[in-house]
Protein backbone atom coordinates (compact mmCIF):
# COMPACT_ATOMS: atom_id res chain seq x y z
CA UNK A 1 0.00 0.00 0.00
CA UNK A 2 1.17 3.53 -0.74
CA UNK A 3 2.99 5.29 2.06
CA UNK A 4 0.53 8.16 1.56
CA UNK A 5 -2.74 6.28 2.08
CA UNK A 6 -4.72 8.09 4.75
CA UNK A 7 -1.98 10.65 5.39
CA UNK A 8 -3.15 13.93 3.93
CA UNK A 9 -1.75 16.16 6.68
CA UNK A 10 1.61 14.38 6.64
CA UNK A 11 1.81 14.75 2.87
CA UNK A 12 1.06 18.44 3.10
CA UNK A 13 3.54 19.10 5.88
CA UNK A 14 6.33 17.16 4.15
CA UNK A 15 5.55 18.40 0.65
CA UNK A 16 4.83 14.89 -0.60
CA UNK A 17 2.80 14.33 -3.77
CA UNK A 18 0.77 11.39 -5.00
CA UNK A 19 2.92 9.59 -7.57
CA UNK A 20 0.67 8.68 -10.48
CA UNK A 21 1.58 5.96 -12.97
CA UNK A 22 -0.14 5.16 -16.25
CA UNK A 23 -0.73 1.55 -17.23
CA UNK A 24 -0.95 1.51 -21.02
CA UNK A 25 0.33 3.92 -23.66
CA UNK A 26 -2.60 4.38 -26.05
CA UNK A 27 -4.57 7.49 -26.97
CA UNK A 28 -6.35 7.94 -23.63
CA UNK A 29 -3.03 7.45 -21.83
CA UNK A 30 -1.62 10.35 -23.85
CA UNK A 31 -4.57 12.52 -22.82
CA UNK A 32 -3.99 11.65 -19.18
CA UNK A 33 -0.27 12.41 -19.41
CA UNK A 34 -1.06 15.82 -20.88
CA UNK A 35 -3.52 16.42 -18.06
CA UNK A 36 -1.09 15.45 -15.32
CA UNK A 37 1.64 17.61 -16.79
CA UNK A 38 -0.75 20.56 -16.91
CA UNK A 39 -1.85 19.91 -13.32
CA UNK A 40 1.69 20.09 -12.00
CA UNK A 41 1.99 23.67 -13.28
CA UNK A 42 -1.08 24.99 -11.48
CA UNK A 43 -1.47 26.43 -8.00
CA UNK A 44 -4.51 24.26 -7.32
CA UNK A 45 -3.01 20.87 -8.22
CA UNK A 46 0.75 21.42 -8.34
CA UNK A 47 1.28 20.23 -4.78
CA UNK A 48 -1.05 17.25 -5.11
CA UNK A 49 0.13 14.98 -7.94
CA UNK A 50 3.30 13.98 -9.74
CA UNK A 51 3.39 12.23 -13.14
CA UNK A 52 5.82 9.49 -12.21
CA UNK A 53 5.80 6.45 -14.49
CA UNK A 54 4.33 4.63 -17.49
CA UNK A 55 4.22 0.95 -18.38
CA UNK A 56 3.52 -0.67 -21.74
CA UNK A 57 3.99 -4.16 -23.14
CA UNK A 58 6.90 -2.84 -25.20
CA UNK A 59 9.84 -1.16 -23.46
CA UNK A 60 10.64 1.01 -26.46
CA UNK A 61 7.10 2.33 -26.67
CA UNK A 62 7.07 3.04 -22.94
CA UNK A 63 10.39 4.88 -23.17
CA UNK A 64 9.14 7.02 -26.07
CA UNK A 65 6.00 7.86 -24.09
CA UNK A 66 8.08 8.80 -21.03
CA UNK A 67 10.37 10.98 -23.13
CA UNK A 68 7.43 12.75 -24.78
CA UNK A 69 5.87 13.75 -21.46
CA UNK A 70 8.92 14.01 -19.22
CA UNK A 71 8.24 10.99 -17.01
CA UNK A 72 11.24 9.89 -14.94
CA UNK A 73 10.39 6.18 -15.09
CA UNK A 74 9.17 3.79 -17.80
CA UNK A 75 8.65 0.04 -17.80
CA UNK A 76 8.35 -2.52 -20.58
CA UNK A 77 6.02 -4.72 -18.54
CA UNK A 78 3.11 -4.16 -16.20
CA UNK A 79 4.67 -6.44 -13.58
CA UNK A 80 7.65 -4.09 -13.23
CA UNK A 81 5.31 -1.17 -12.63
CA UNK A 82 3.40 -3.06 -9.94
CA UNK A 83 6.65 -3.88 -8.17
CA UNK A 84 7.71 -0.23 -7.91
CA UNK A 85 7.24 0.87 -4.27
CA UNK A 86 7.08 4.56 -5.22
CA UNK A 87 3.85 4.22 -7.22
CA UNK A 88 0.88 5.55 -5.24
CA UNK A 89 -1.92 5.56 -7.83
CA UNK A 90 -2.23 3.70 -11.14
CA UNK A 91 -4.45 4.92 -13.96
CA UNK A 92 -5.56 1.92 -16.03
CA UNK A 93 -5.77 3.03 -19.66
CA UNK A 94 -6.25 -0.25 -21.52
CA UNK A 95 -9.28 -1.79 -23.34
CA UNK A 96 -12.38 -2.67 -21.27
CA UNK A 97 -11.72 -6.40 -21.45
CA UNK A 98 -8.44 -6.03 -19.54
CA UNK A 99 -9.60 -3.78 -16.71
CA UNK A 100 -10.72 -6.51 -14.29
CA UNK A 101 -7.59 -8.63 -14.62
CA UNK A 102 -5.24 -5.67 -14.45
CA UNK A 103 -7.20 -3.99 -11.68
CA UNK A 104 -7.02 -7.12 -9.53
CA UNK A 105 -3.28 -7.38 -10.17
CA UNK A 106 -2.85 -3.76 -9.03
CA UNK A 107 -4.88 -4.34 -5.88
CA UNK A 108 -2.93 -7.50 -5.07
CA UNK A 109 0.27 -5.48 -5.47
CA UNK A 110 -1.02 -2.88 -3.00
CA UNK A 111 -1.72 -0.15 -5.56
CA UNK A 112 -4.60 2.33 -5.60
CA UNK A 113 -6.36 2.47 -8.97
CA UNK A 114 -8.27 4.87 -11.20
CA UNK A 115 -9.90 2.71 -13.87
CA UNK A 116 -10.90 4.15 -17.24
CA UNK A 117 -14.51 3.63 -18.29
CA UNK A 118 -16.13 1.28 -18.94
CA UNK A 119 -15.05 0.04 -15.53
CA UNK A 120 -15.02 -3.61 -16.62
CA UNK A 121 -16.63 -5.69 -19.36
CA UNK A 122 -19.54 -6.83 -17.19
CA UNK A 123 -21.04 -6.62 -13.72
CA UNK A 124 -19.54 -9.90 -12.52
CA UNK A 125 -16.04 -8.60 -13.18
CA UNK A 126 -16.94 -5.28 -11.58
CA UNK A 127 -18.19 -6.97 -8.41
CA UNK A 128 -15.04 -9.07 -8.11
CA UNK A 129 -12.77 -6.05 -8.49
CA UNK A 130 -14.78 -3.83 -6.14
CA UNK A 131 -14.92 -6.55 -3.49
CA UNK A 132 -11.15 -7.03 -3.68
CA UNK A 133 -10.59 -3.29 -3.38
CA UNK A 134 -12.91 -2.91 -0.41
CA UNK A 135 -11.20 -5.78 1.42
CA UNK A 136 -7.77 -4.30 0.73
CA UNK A 137 -8.57 -0.80 1.96
CA UNK A 138 -7.20 0.61 -1.30
CA UNK A 139 -8.84 3.16 -3.56
CA UNK A 140 -10.64 1.83 -6.61
CA UNK A 141 -12.67 4.31 -8.63
CA UNK A 142 -14.05 4.57 -12.17
CA UNK A 143 -12.63 7.34 -14.36
CA UNK A 144 -15.83 8.51 -16.04
CA UNK A 145 -15.04 12.20 -16.10
CA UNK A 146 -18.50 13.88 -16.20
CA UNK A 147 -19.20 12.42 -12.77
CA UNK A 148 -16.37 14.54 -11.33
CA UNK A 149 -16.81 17.78 -13.28
CA UNK A 150 -18.22 21.05 -11.87
CA UNK A 151 -20.97 20.86 -14.50
CA UNK A 152 -22.57 18.05 -12.51
CA UNK A 153 -23.14 20.33 -9.53
CA UNK A 154 -24.53 23.05 -11.81
CA UNK A 155 -27.08 20.64 -13.30
CA UNK A 156 -27.97 19.27 -9.86
CA UNK A 157 -28.54 22.78 -8.51
CA UNK A 158 -30.80 23.70 -11.45
CA UNK A 159 -32.94 20.61 -10.99
CA UNK A 160 -33.10 20.96 -7.20
CA UNK A 161 -34.12 24.63 -7.53
CA UNK A 162 -37.31 23.66 -9.33
CA UNK A 163 -36.42 25.89 -12.29
CA UNK A 164 -37.92 23.40 -14.75
CA UNK A 165 -40.56 22.04 -12.41
CA UNK A 166 -41.02 18.34 -11.80
CA UNK A 167 -38.69 16.24 -13.94
CA UNK A 168 -40.57 13.92 -16.29
CA UNK A 169 -38.01 12.82 -18.90
CA UNK A 170 -34.35 12.94 -19.92
CA UNK A 171 -32.42 12.13 -23.06
CA UNK A 172 -28.83 11.86 -24.22
CA UNK A 173 -26.95 10.91 -27.35
CA UNK A 174 -23.30 10.39 -28.21
CA UNK A 175 -21.69 9.18 -31.39
CA UNK A 176 -18.27 9.22 -33.03
CA UNK A 177 -16.98 7.31 -36.07
CA UNK A 178 -14.54 5.00 -34.28
CA UNK A 179 -15.07 1.75 -36.19
CA UNK A 180 -11.51 1.94 -37.54
CA UNK A 181 -10.18 1.15 -34.04
CA UNK A 182 -9.73 -2.52 -33.20
CA UNK A 183 -10.64 -2.04 -29.54
CA UNK A 184 -14.01 -0.68 -30.66
CA UNK A 185 -14.93 -3.44 -33.11
CA UNK A 186 -13.30 -6.50 -31.58
CA UNK A 187 -15.72 -8.55 -29.42
CA UNK A 188 -12.72 -10.11 -27.66
CA UNK A 189 -11.90 -6.61 -26.35
CA UNK A 190 -15.51 -5.95 -25.26
CA UNK A 191 -15.94 -3.60 -28.20
CA UNK A 192 -19.07 -1.83 -29.37
CA UNK A 193 -20.79 1.50 -28.93
CA UNK A 194 -22.38 0.70 -25.56
CA UNK A 195 -19.26 0.36 -23.42
CA UNK A 196 -17.41 3.08 -25.30
CA UNK A 197 -19.94 5.93 -25.66
CA UNK A 198 -23.29 4.57 -24.51
CA UNK A 199 -21.90 4.44 -20.99
CA UNK A 200 -21.78 8.25 -21.08
CA UNK A 201 -25.41 8.66 -22.07
CA UNK A 202 -26.53 6.19 -19.39
CA UNK A 203 -24.50 8.06 -16.78
CA UNK A 204 -25.94 11.38 -17.92
CA UNK A 205 -29.57 10.30 -17.49
CA UNK A 206 -28.65 8.49 -14.27
CA UNK A 207 -27.25 11.71 -12.82
CA UNK A 208 -30.20 13.76 -14.09
CA UNK A 209 -32.67 11.32 -12.54
CA UNK A 210 -30.68 10.94 -9.37
CA UNK A 211 -33.48 10.53 -6.83
CA UNK A 212 -32.98 6.78 -6.85
CA UNK A 213 -34.58 6.30 -3.44
CA UNK A 214 -37.90 7.03 -5.11
CA UNK A 215 -37.23 5.98 -8.70
CA UNK A 216 -36.26 2.62 -10.15
CA UNK A 217 -36.12 1.24 -13.67
CA UNK A 218 -39.29 -0.70 -14.35
CA UNK A 219 -38.49 -1.89 -17.89
CA UNK A 220 -36.06 -1.45 -20.76
CA UNK A 221 -36.88 -1.23 -24.44
CA UNK A 222 -33.81 -1.38 -26.64
CA UNK A 223 -32.43 -2.40 -30.00
CA UNK A 224 -29.11 -2.18 -31.77
CA UNK A 225 -27.66 -2.43 -35.25
CA UNK A 226 -24.75 -4.89 -35.22
CA UNK A 227 -21.39 -4.23 -36.82
CA UNK A 228 -19.90 -6.89 -39.09
CA UNK A 229 -17.93 -8.28 -36.12
CA UNK A 230 -21.11 -8.73 -34.07
CA UNK A 231 -20.65 -5.88 -31.59
CA UNK A 232 -23.22 -3.08 -31.38
CA UNK A 233 -22.73 -0.21 -33.84
CA UNK A 234 -25.86 1.93 -33.31
CA UNK A 235 -27.82 1.69 -30.04
CA UNK A 236 -31.29 2.85 -29.02
CA UNK A 237 -32.17 2.50 -25.34
CA UNK A 238 -35.29 3.67 -23.54
CA UNK A 239 -35.57 3.32 -19.78
CA UNK A 240 -39.00 3.43 -18.13
CA UNK A 241 -39.05 4.19 -14.42
CA UNK A 242 -41.65 3.05 -11.93
CA UNK A 243 -42.84 6.62 -11.27
CA UNK A 244 -43.66 7.35 -14.91
CA UNK A 245 -40.40 9.08 -15.82
CA UNK A 246 -38.70 8.05 -19.09
CA UNK A 247 -35.12 8.34 -20.37
CA UNK A 248 -34.00 7.83 -23.95
CA UNK A 249 -30.43 7.10 -25.04
CA UNK A 250 -28.73 6.81 -28.41
CA UNK A 251 -25.13 5.82 -29.08
CA UNK A 252 -23.10 5.15 -32.22
CA UNK A 253 -19.61 4.19 -33.31
CA UNK A 254 -20.43 4.96 -36.95
CA UNK A 255 -21.79 8.52 -36.97
CA UNK A 256 -21.23 11.95 -35.50
CA UNK A 257 -24.09 12.92 -33.18
CA UNK A 258 -24.94 16.31 -31.69
CA UNK A 259 -23.93 15.00 -28.22
CA UNK A 260 -26.85 16.76 -26.56
CA UNK A 261 -28.29 15.93 -23.15
CA UNK A 262 -31.72 17.22 -22.13
CA UNK A 263 -33.95 17.11 -19.08
CA UNK A 264 -37.66 17.90 -19.48
CA UNK A 265 -39.81 19.19 -16.65
CA UNK A 266 -43.36 20.42 -16.10
CA UNK A 267 -42.25 24.07 -16.21
CA UNK A 268 -39.40 23.99 -18.72
CA UNK A 269 -36.30 22.10 -19.76
CA UNK A 270 -32.54 22.26 -19.80
CA UNK A 271 -30.10 21.47 -22.58
CA UNK A 272 -26.50 20.39 -22.04
CA UNK A 273 -24.08 20.75 -24.90
CA UNK A 274 -21.82 17.67 -25.06
CA UNK A 275 -22.85 15.05 -22.51
CA UNK A 276 -19.39 13.56 -22.08
CA UNK A 277 -17.61 16.91 -21.59
CA UNK A 278 -20.28 19.57 -20.93
CA UNK A 279 -19.59 22.94 -22.57
CA UNK A 280 -22.69 24.87 -21.49
CA UNK A 281 -26.10 24.44 -19.87
CA UNK A 282 -29.15 26.41 -20.99
CA UNK A 283 -32.45 26.56 -19.12
CA UNK A 284 -35.69 27.29 -21.00
CA UNK A 285 -39.18 28.14 -19.72
CA UNK A 286 -42.56 26.85 -20.87
CA UNK A 287 -42.58 29.27 -23.79
CA UNK A 288 -39.17 28.06 -24.99
CA UNK A 289 -37.51 31.32 -23.96
CA UNK A 290 -34.01 30.96 -22.55
CA UNK A 291 -34.30 31.71 -18.84
CA UNK A 292 -30.62 31.33 -18.01
CA UNK A 293 -27.33 30.36 -19.59
CA UNK A 294 -24.62 28.65 -17.54
CA UNK A 295 -21.03 28.65 -18.73
CA UNK A 296 -18.94 25.73 -17.55
CA UNK A 297 -15.77 26.73 -15.64
CA UNK A 298 -12.55 26.75 -17.64
CA UNK A 299 -10.62 23.53 -17.36
CA UNK A 300 -7.20 22.11 -18.21
CA UNK A 301 -8.52 19.11 -20.15
CA UNK A 302 -11.46 17.97 -18.04
CA UNK A 303 -9.64 14.91 -16.71
CA UNK A 304 -8.07 16.86 -13.86
CA UNK A 305 -11.20 16.55 -11.71
CA UNK A 306 -11.15 12.75 -11.58
CA UNK A 307 -7.39 12.74 -10.94
CA UNK A 308 -7.69 15.24 -8.08
CA UNK A 309 -10.61 13.33 -6.56
CA UNK A 310 -8.65 10.07 -6.71
CA UNK A 311 -5.46 11.61 -5.31
CA UNK A 312 -7.32 13.22 -2.41
CA UNK A 313 -9.13 9.95 -1.72
CA UNK A 314 -5.76 8.20 -1.49
CA UNK A 315 -4.55 10.82 0.99
CA UNK A 316 -7.76 10.41 2.99
CA UNK A 317 -7.48 6.61 3.03
CA UNK A 318 -10.78 6.14 1.18
CA UNK A 319 -11.67 3.10 -0.93
CA UNK A 320 -14.03 5.03 -3.22
CA UNK A 321 -14.69 8.56 -4.48
CA UNK A 322 -17.95 10.24 -3.50
CA UNK A 323 -18.39 11.43 -7.09
CA UNK A 324 -18.56 7.84 -8.38
CA UNK A 325 -19.18 5.46 -5.48
CA UNK A 326 -18.85 1.73 -5.99
CA UNK A 327 -22.62 1.25 -5.85
CA UNK A 328 -23.10 3.57 -8.83
CA UNK A 329 -20.38 1.88 -10.86
CA UNK A 330 -21.90 -1.55 -10.20
CA UNK A 331 -25.43 -0.37 -10.96
CA UNK A 332 -24.42 1.05 -14.35
CA UNK A 333 -22.52 -2.14 -15.19
CA UNK A 334 -25.59 -4.21 -14.26
CA UNK A 335 -27.74 -1.98 -16.46
CA UNK A 336 -25.40 -2.46 -19.43
CA UNK A 337 -25.47 -6.22 -18.84
CA UNK A 338 -29.28 -6.10 -18.96
CA UNK A 339 -29.21 -4.10 -22.19
CA UNK A 340 -26.82 -6.55 -23.83
CA UNK A 341 -29.01 -9.36 -22.58
CA UNK A 342 -31.94 -7.85 -24.46
CA UNK A 343 -29.78 -7.80 -27.59
CA UNK A 344 -28.42 -11.29 -27.09
CA UNK A 345 -24.88 -9.90 -27.21
CA UNK A 346 -22.21 -11.80 -25.29
CA UNK A 347 -18.48 -11.34 -25.53
CA UNK A 348 -16.48 -14.50 -26.37
CA UNK A 349 -14.85 -14.60 -22.93
CA UNK A 350 -18.17 -14.52 -21.05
Amino acid sequence: MSKLNGKREQARSEGLKVNVAILGAGSIANAMAETLNAMTHTREYGGLVNLYAVAARDAGRAAQFASRYGLPVSYGSYAELLADPDVDLIYIATPHSLHAEQGLACIEAGKNILVEKAFTANASQAQELLTAAERSGLLCTEAIWPRYMPSRAIIDDILESGAIGEVKAASANLGYPTHYKKRITDPNLAGGALLDVGVYTLNFVDMALSDRSQRHIDRIETSMLPYETGVDAHDSITLYYDDGVMATNAASMLAVSDRTGTVWGTDGYLIVQNVNNPESIDVFDKEHHMAKHYAVPRQLTGYEYEVAAAANAVLDGETECTQMPHADTLRIMELMDSIRGEWGLKYPFE
